[in-house]
């Protein structure tokens, strides 16, 4: 994976303040590279249950290449994206306080 545990976690914990923290959670996705951009949308898909974890390679493909709208657009306006991407990292079994390591 390109993204890691730290840059998920920034984003589940600026998204459950995002009264406080739009503007700079915006700006935050939007400086990931597309590599990073897809694979949180992955993340996304799977805690919401549009893929399963063995689908992963499946889910970053798609967010590439059906990406119509600006990520942080997508991700802020779909309902309690920042619980499924949560889950998500569980459903992969990637544990989102380990803010500093890359994740597998």
């Amino acid at each position: 994976m390109e993204i890691s545990g730290g840059t998920v976690a920034r984003v589940i914990e600026m998204g459950h303040e995002l009264d406080r923290s739009e503007a700079e959670l915006r700006a935050f996705i939007d400086d990931m590279n597309e590599d990073e951009q897809a694979e949180l949308t992955a993340i996304y898909w799977i805690g919401r249950g549009s893929f399963d974890t063995e689908d992963w390679d499946e889910a970053v493909d798609t967010a590439r290449t059906e990406a119509s709208t600006p990520t942080a657009d997508y991700l802020l306006g779909s309902p309690h994206f920042a619980d499924h991407i949560e889950a998500g990292m569980e459903a992969l079994g990637l544990d989102v306080s380990d803010d500093g390591e890359d994740l597998p």
